[in-house]
């Protein structure tokens, strides 16, 4: 079981007052799931799963069983699902971080015209992390609520309270979700820097006053010089962080033995957050080059060993501009990452670089290197994780493809859902690609509900299926207004199921938590949960998540099956950042490709509406030109924020490139997951 040491919450914000996950009814979820798998089976495989599931939820049968012992955990815990879910979607995942699990935010490219520059865009997102630390301890956030379908309901906070406090340990078996919330520990008073593989202790309060910001960037200087220091450079350690979750635990134990090894450790476990201070990659700065940096670092020979990937937070700035946040997914989701991140590049530009020394503390003790003792053990670890980074290196392949040809303005003048919209388009680009339907994840939000993280939307519906054949069958004479219907009925039964999903009624977490009372029963797993049909409808082929910005920045991430893509979407007023991924290895998949599809597919359907629809005026096309940013996400809290007042004197630098526009009040419950 994970170990999340929470203290209790008496407000909102913990997710009490807030109702208990509801439990769906045992027939509706089965019905659900034969009408999900269907059309992506053969009739002999339905045939054998009907059975299959009729036997399940038979009366007296396991499944009622099940069923009822699941119920009585419903009225025992917050949330039913929560353990098992955690589990089953990341502790138990034996996989690497970097690429397989972890996403990244990636930030406007910045401008750095000498290498303070980078220091100073440090100092000043690191004094932001700061200030929004103290809104969390002050429990000072306002509490978000839900928008789009369903608009109105609270919604959970707890997740806000785990960026700076949690640590993902690694486990031989499963990993620890620990929180260091616990009034036994005291709380965290440093960040740990990583500059050219090495890692250093930056404290942010000395003397019981925190650094401001001038303090941090003379810190930041005195690291950049330690770690110039060849004489003092130690192995990449933080490459052990990024191999799989078994291995990392082992080549933990090994460093555990050593003194030394121990007091770094906790030091980094310990630690707020990470900042990364990366040596320039070198290769030209597209946005699909720096994400693909972001998730992994570019590997042994360029920043793949100055990350430590079991923190959920690591902000990332590169000496050539390239600067993101790397988060460890386990504690989170997307929506609350985005809203930490848009605080901060709200933060740099509404409240400019204080930079003058104020009388905080007169002489800042030097900033400490952490030391490691390595065994000839350790170092054979360490080659063999840098071979398997490298592997991961070479085979990702991703594209970032910003859509300029219209974004969910057109959309709503449709009378459609952009998120419902742009799933179905999705639809079309894998069937486009692959003549087939594709088992498909889209995860929503359940924060409505106690402890409520996400459940799955499965947009390969039948609907989907019946539109995406008919816009690429030549053989079919179906016209345009027969497509137009059967568009609108793939768009309907797509925001449907979000419905279902964000009221904590889809069929992912409810088969979830019966295979896990299975489990804990200790009775023969289910022939449900072997059946071919659940094994194939649990391979994500493609994995999806709308995660929309109201600041110039997009998210990435990478698939969750080898023969997979990953799709992260950022619909804009005007236009539509993706971010797809893919593995080189696999010879069935290409991100070009399905990019290219995807741009055919939703110039097909802007066509088809506007032939169906002559009162929308067709939208024209934009140049190319700086991210004009406008959507809503979850909430806007940050607008409630009162902005700092500006410091009269200022230093001069180069501000950071971060375009805010006005959100407007758009957002669906879909945010960034991977499975």
């Amino acid at each position: 079981m994970p170990v999340l040491d929470r203290e209790p919450s008496t407000d909102l914000g913990g997710g009490e007052g807030l109702p208990k996950l509801p439990l769906p009814a045992l027939p509706d979820t089965l019905d659900t799931y034969l009408r999900c798998v269907r059309h992506l089976l053969t009739e002999e495989q339905f045939h054998q799963t009907q059975t299959v599931v009729r036997h399940f939820g038979a009366p007296g049968g396991v499944g009622e069983l099940l069923q009822r012992k699941l119920a009585e955990r419903r009225d025992n815990q917050a949330n039913w699902v929560y353990e098992y879910w955690l589990n089953d979607m990341y502790l138990n995942n034996r996989m690497a971080l970097p690429v397989n699990s972890s996403p990244a935010m990636v930030f406007p490219q910045q401008n750095f015209r000498a290498p303070i520059d980078s220091l100073r865009f440090a100092a000043h997102l690191l004094s932001g992390v700061l200030e929004y630390k103290t809104l969390l301890d002050a429990r000072a956030l306002p509490v978000d609520y839900a928008r789009g379908q369903l608009a109105g309901t609270p919604l959970c906070m707890e997740q806000y309270y785990r960026l700076f406090t949690s640590y993902r340990l690694p486990g031989p078996e499963r990993d620890t979700l620990v929180a260091q919330e616990s009034s036994v520990m005291p709380e965290p008073e440093h960040v740990i820097v990583a500059c050219k593989n090495q890692f250093f202790v930056l404290d942010v309060v000395i003397n019981f006053r925190r650094l401001n910001e001038r303090d941090l960037l003379t810190q930041l200087d005195k690291i950049a010089k330690m770690a110039d220091s060849e004489d003092e450079s130690l192995p990449p350690i933080g490459l052990l962080t990024s191999d799989g979750r078994t291995e990392w635990a082992e080549s933990r134990r090994a460093l555990m033995r050593e003194s030394t090894n121990r007091d770094s450790l906790d030091m980094i476990e310990r630690c707020l957050c990470l900042v990364c201070l990366d040596d320039a990659s070198g290769a030209e700065l597209s946005d699909t080059a720096r994400a693909t940096w972001m998730l992994h670092g570019g590997g042994v020979a360029k920043n793949g060993g100055n990350r430590w990937y079991d923190k959920p937070m690591q902000f990332v700035v590169g000496a050539d501009g390239c600067c993101g946040v790397v988060c460890e997914h386990s504690p989170f989701e997307g929506i609350v990452l985005v809203q930490c991140t848009e605080y901060l590049l709200k933060y740099m530009v509404g409240s400019p670089s204080k930079l003058i020394r104020a009388a905080s503390v007169s002489e800042l003790p030097a900033p400490r290197r952490l030391r490691w003792k390595c065994t000839p053990e350790v170092h054979k670890l360490l080659a063999s994780s840098a071979d398997k980074l490298q592997s991961l290196v070479r085979n990702l392949d991703m594209s970032v493809h910003k859509f300029h040809d219209y974004g969910k303005e057109f959309i709503k003048r449709q009378k459609m859902s952009p998120d419902a919209y742009i799933q179905v388009a999705l639809q079309l680009a894998y069937y486009r690609c692959h003549r087939r339907p594709a088992s498909t994840y889209e995860s929503a939000s359940i924060r409505r509900f106690q402890e409520g993280r996400v459940d799955n939307i499965r947009s390969a519906t039948p609907e989907a299926l019946a539109f995406v054949r008919a816009m690429t069958d030549g053989t079919l004479s179906t016209s345009d207004t027969e497509k137009m219907e059967m568009l609108r009925g793939a768009i309907t039964a797509q925001t449907k199921y979000t419905i279902l999903a964000i009221t904590g009624m889809a069929i992912d977490n409810h088969l979830l938590g019966l295979r896990g009372i299975a489990h804990e029963l200790e009775i023969e797993t289910p022939e449900i949960f072997t059946d071919e049909a659940y094994l194939i409808s649990n391979q994500f082929v493609l994995s999806t998540s709308q995660v929309p910005t109201t600041v110039e920045m997009f998210c990435c991430y990478g698939p969750v099956v080898p023969n997979g893509y990953g799709a992260c979407y950022n619909p804009q007023s005007d236009h539509i950042i993706f971010s797809v991924s893919s593995f080189r290895e696999s010879p069935q998949t290409s991100s070009a490709e399905f990019v290219k599809c995807a741009v055919q597919g939703l110039l097909d359907m802007r066509d088809l509406c506007n032939k169906c629809n002559r009162a929308s005026t067709p939208t024209r096309q934009r140049p190319g030109g700086t991210l004009e940013t406008q959507t809503q996400t979850e909430t806007s809290w940050q607008n409630q924020t009162q902005q700092r007042p500006s410091d009269s004197t200022k230093c001069q630098q180069t501000p950071p490139q971060v375009v805010v526009e006005t959100p407007d009040q758009t957002k669906v419950e879909a945010q960034t997951q991977t499975s």
